[in-house]
């Protein structure tokens, strides 16, 4: 076979018109397979000489063809050609080129379309564990940083209005939760997908004995793809992988939007070192968290792909289209933009301080306690709608003459309500009603040291 050939050329008339030769050319990216369609290869070479498709001979020297191409793509020295459409024409051609006609013996039984399926779900196995890492990294970051606040106290918002007291850690283990959720999305994903195509074929199958039990298990898969029709066509594991690098990215996001305003000058609740932020081209006082801004925007990158993923999946007739040839730039996309927004999530919650001395200054404000109080009530036997009723009053109040509920003698509560006794001093200001907090879960200091405690232990696991 020429240099030049097609695998699919001998059917045409002429030659390929060279802007159709560029249009459809997948190499410029799929070629980041490589190493999985050398080892969906080999699995297959194994599988035809064991059938006697090939002798033992040709599979020797095809597998050590195919280490070569592998050592020199990971060394920079093997040459791409745009002749070759896609990664799986390049490493064919450069095989076809060492070792001659036991090359061309290779795609016996073989398609690209169960071959990049195939790829594909070996390359996103692997993408898989290395983000779960990435999540864990920045799980870390933050149990740290939660456990040096377990008893410092922060405004909790609804609304972004000041809500009820919490402890900052309690805040910091919110973002823990979240990713633990990621984490967890990855692994069902990595499950669902952990299905071998190969030998499916172009889209029903093959007359020849192939074993698909033998490659799935050299190649890791815990089961097959029993229907062969949907075997090469199948790319719902793309969109769920996407979807899940878009929940990622939704809660990098909403932390970084909860610093980019902490960071202000209005908040000044932390500081981002200085190696995450970036200063003004005109203004030199300025101190900008680029870097939070910067993963805010990249979750807009995510949810396109996720949309285009959806959008290519929409309508297509069965089974394999070109359509699908798309479906890589958008996975790939959205790991890179995940993975990225991921390690810099990380160093810069490694690299962040609160100020808490200036958070606690501020404490009084917004009535944090309101709610306490009215579980003061409800203690005391007063129905909690009455008792709302009567702290919104006093709230209200104390508004009008610039006061804290503490402020308040006992005989003004006891005139908006008599329930009130000499105790109810202590369910006011925000660190006593932190510290009682009793249900499991809050964001008091004793749960949020516990909480602290498991994630280490969790974590240490994953």
């Amino acid at each position: 076979m020429a240099e030049s050939e097609k695998s699919w050329e001998k059917r045409l008339s002429g030659q390929t018109d060279e802007l159709a030769v560029e249009f459809v050319e997948s190499l410029s990216y799929d070629r980041r397979l490589y190493k999985y369609d050398i080892a969906g290869s080999i699995a297959h070479a194994e599988m035809l000489a064991a059938q006697k498709l090939i002798t033992r001979d040709e599979l020797d020297v095809i597998k050590k063809g195919l280490y070569e191409i592998s050592e020199e793509i990971s060394a920079g020295t093997f040459q791409f050609d745009k002749v070759h459409e896609d990664i799986h024409m390049a490493v064919e051609g450069a095989l076809i080129r060492k070792i001659g006609d036991a090359g061309r013996k290779l795609h016996t039984g073989r398609s690209r379309n169960d071959q990049v399926a195939t790829d594909l779900r070996l390359w996103m196995r692997d993408e898989i564990e290395l983000m779960q890492a990435r999540i864990t990294t920045l799980q870390k970051a933050l149990v740290s940083l939660a456990g040096r606040h377990t008893e410092d106290i922060m405004p909790a918002y609804t609304h972004m209005q000041r809500a009820q007291p919490a402890v900052v850690g309690a805040y910091l283990l919110s973002f823990v939760e979240q990713l633990a959720r990621d984490f967890t999305r990855l692994k069902d994903c990595r499950h669902r997908l952990n299905v071998s195509p190969l030998g499916a074929g172009a889209v029903a199958g093959s007359t020849l004995p192939l074993d698909r039990q033998k490659t799935r298990e050299l190649l890791g898969f815990a089961d097959i793809a029993w229907n062969a029709i949907d075997a090469v066509a199948d790319r719902d594991f793309c969109a769920e992988f996407i979807f899940d690098c878009s929940l990622i990215a939704a809660h990098l996001s909403r932390l970084a939007e909860d610093w980019i305003i902490y960071a202000s000058s209005e908040f000044d609740f932390l500081r981002i070192d200085d190696n995450y932020c970036t200063s003004s081209s005109m203004m030199p006082q300025k101190r900008n968290p680029d870097m939070l801004e910067l993963i805010r925007g990249k979750t807009g990158s995510v949810y396109g792909a996720l949309v285009a993923m959806l959008t290519i999946l929409k309508a297509q007739p069965s089974t394999y289209n070109r359509d699908l040839q798309e479906d890589k730039l958008h996975v790939f996309k959205a790991a890179d933009t995940a993975n990225a927004c991921l390690d810099m999530a990380a160093a810069i919650v490694g690299n962040t301080a609160f100020n808490t001395k200036r958070i606690a200054a501020g404490l009084d404000a917004g009535f944090l306690d309101a709610t306490a109080l009215a579980e003061y009530l409800v203690r005391r036997g007063v129905p909690f709608r009455q008792a709302h009723g009567v702290v919104g009053t006093l709230v209200a109040a104390c508004e009008r003459e610039n006061k804290r509920l503490a402020d308040l003698a006992l005989d003004e509560f006891r005139a908006a309500s008599e329930a009130v006794a000499e105790d109810v001093y202590e369910s006011l200001t925000p660190a006593r009603v932190a510290a009682a907090y009793a249900t499991e879960g809050a964001a008091g200091p004793m749960q949020t040291k516990a909480a602290v405690a498991y994630w280490k232990d969790r974590l240490k696991e994953q």
